[in-house]
């Protein structure tokens, strides 16, 4: 006798409880290895440093977005938005695959080893890859991730100023990290979502919940994503990687995984991810998804035995939690302030000039709750009409929430206080 497989799951979240996959497909692509491989790549990446319970994965997330994505539709058909079962099942893959494209500690290969590269742009070539595995079952899921569907509000439940993907890793970051004020009340903004002409909306009495969610989005921006300490330690990372490039495209013998040492030694560019040349879309693809935290952080635990000083120096202080110094500021660092740093470091580390841009460098990062070059929320108000919410919400008045707040920093070596 043969037994069918059962595969309407039901998956015991942390954050929301019982989650229940409603197809088939949507099983088999959430057992795909490109997308288990998000067990292995966290969420916040070194956030951990800082917030010890910071150990979720992108894979919690994706699965977390997609929950909130059913509450979703099931909000809009119930206030007669017509919504297809395949547009459903379309918007339900496109969310679960929308950070299919993320390496290995969040963005850290992006400014290290892929650059010019988005995970968007990684995502975008997994997805399309997986739709000629499945023979084109994708690709309204791909029309709508890339917002060629004519229908925008699908869109915008992915990537908007309030997507399900915010909604999730708000809620989600600020329960592993215990930082209560980036909580938002997801299923209250859920419920009050409604569509005008195509678009997303959110009903009128909806705001206040939506002002707090803009609230608790900047305060973890500050509070988490770009605390100090989780700033300084991706940073390190950064250069770790970089200088592992830099020795293994001279000729260095360095020990790493293949995947890893594929992207180490190779420069690619965006245009390769979509014509075939040196290297095809597919062979990038291929070693991708082979990566995940675990190569990084197992390749560095034995470059910090390596005969390159600046190599195993970087992987020891990051193996062991030794981070820069890092200072912030709202103004840009004067020069003899840098310049004086760098001379402490040579003259205390022993560090040849050329080397010194691994150990005192400077940067920028930037706060901002709203954004304002995407499409401005509109309110549906109780007369039937629409409004943007900057006409309707008193705290877009208020400078902490519309402007950007650009902050500089410095790191150097703790030696050099």
């Amino acid at each position: 006798m043969v037994y069918q497989t059962n595969k309407r799951k039901i998956i015991n979240d942390p954050v929301y409880g019982f989650i229940s996959i409603p197809g088939e497909f949507i099983f088999d692509v959430i057992e795909h290895p490109w997308f288990q491989r998000l067990r292995n790549i966290k969420q916040l990446g070194l956030t951990s440093f800082v917030y010890p319970g910071a150990n979720h994965s992108r894979f919690q997330h994706a699965i977390g977005a997609f929950h909130l994505m059913e509450m979703a539709v099931g909000t809009l058909r119930s206030k007669g938005v017509e919504i297809s079962h395949e547009e459903e099942e379309a918007t339900y893959l496109a969310i679960l695959l929308h950070d299919i494209g993320h390496g290995p500690f969040s963005h850290a290969l992006e400014s290290s080893i892929i650059e010019g590269i988005t995970h968007e742009d990684i995502s975008l070539l997994l997805m399309q890859k997986l739709n000629e595995k499945y023979t084109g079952k994708l690709s309204m899921a791909i029309d709508i991730f890339l917002d060629r569907y004519h229908r925008k509000f699908l869109h915008e439940l992915i990537s908007g100023q309030m997507d399900m993907d915010r909604l999730d890793y708000l809620r989600r970051d600020s329960f592993f990290t215990g930082v209560i004020e980036g909580s938002v009340g997801s299923e209250r903004i859920i419920r009050m979502l409604n569509v005008a002409d195509e678009h997303l909306v959110v009903d009128e009495k909806g705001i206040y919940s939506l002002e707090k969610f803009l609230i608790a989005r900047r305060l973890m921006y500050w509070q988490v994503y770009m605390h100090k300490t989780v700033l300084s330690s991706e940073s390190l990372l950064v250069k770790l990687l970089q200088r592992a490039r830099e020795l293994s495209t001279t000729g260095v013998d360095l020990y790493t995984t293949p995947a890893l040492k594929f992207f180490l030694r190779n420069k690619f560019e965006k245009h390769d991810l979509w014509r075939e040349g040196m290297f095809t879309p597919g062979l990038i693809a291929t070693n991708f998804v082979r990566l995940d935290d675990t190569d990084i952080l197992a390749s560095a635990k034995y470059w910090t035995d390596h005969s390159d000083r600046i190599l195993s120096d970087l992987a020891g202080r990051l193996i062991n939690r030794n981070l820069f110094a890092i200072e912030l500021q709202n103004d840009p660092f004067p020069e003899e302030k840098f310049d004086n740093l760098r001379n402490t470091a040579a003259e205390l580390m022993k560090i040849n000039p050329e080397h010194l841009c691994y150990y005192v460098f400077t940067g920028t990062i930037s706060n901002l709750a709203y954004t304002p070059d995407a499409p401005e929320v509109k309110i549906l108000l109780k007369s039937g009409k629409t409004d943007v919410i900057s006409s309707v919400s008193d705290m877009f008045d208020q400078r902490f929430i519309s402007e950007r707040v650009t902050k500089y920093f410095i790191c150097y070596p703790k030696e050099c206080r």
